[in-house]
């Protein structure tokens, strides 16, 4: 059988009749390796998108939480506070009290010493009418 001059040189006729290098059947498996690719570089661009979109939406979210986190820490920190001017505030109302307390202790005090002091005054002056 004799062969091809061509086909010995790496020349080839396609189905166009037009000369090719590659011979038929590795031309079709590179034209299909093409095409594999570009549906494959397809695919990455819609895989990335598709990632960029849940990367934003994590972000958001995190934004969010970091947020709510923020106004978690700021009212956990504004009852501390009132916590403790209520716990100041119960300190100054029981010292006014006992303040007061000490007054009133000392105002009873007085008036005994002042109501003493007239009955006693009244007992002497009754003895002296009575005499």
């Amino acid at each position: 059988m004799a062969t091809d001059p061509l086909d010995e040189a790496g020349f080839y006729f396609d189905e166009l009749n037009k000369l090719r290098v590659l011979e038929p059947d590795v031309r079709q498996k590179t034209s299909e390796l093409k095409e594999e690719c570009k549906e494959f570089v397809d695919k990455i661009g819609q895989f990335q998108k598709i990632v960029g979109g849940l990367i934003e939406l994590v972000d958001q979210l995190a934004k969010e939480a970091e947020t709510e986190k923020m106004k978690a820490i700021g009212a956990r920190n504004l009852l501390k506070s009132v916590a403790k001017q209520r716990e100041a505030q119960q300190q100054q109302l029981q010292a006014l009290i006992a303040e007061k307390m000490m007054q009133l202790e000392r105002g009873c005090n007085k008036s005994r010493k002042q109501t003493k002091q007239k009955f006693t005054t009244g007992l002497i002056q009754l003895s002296s009418d009575i005499v």
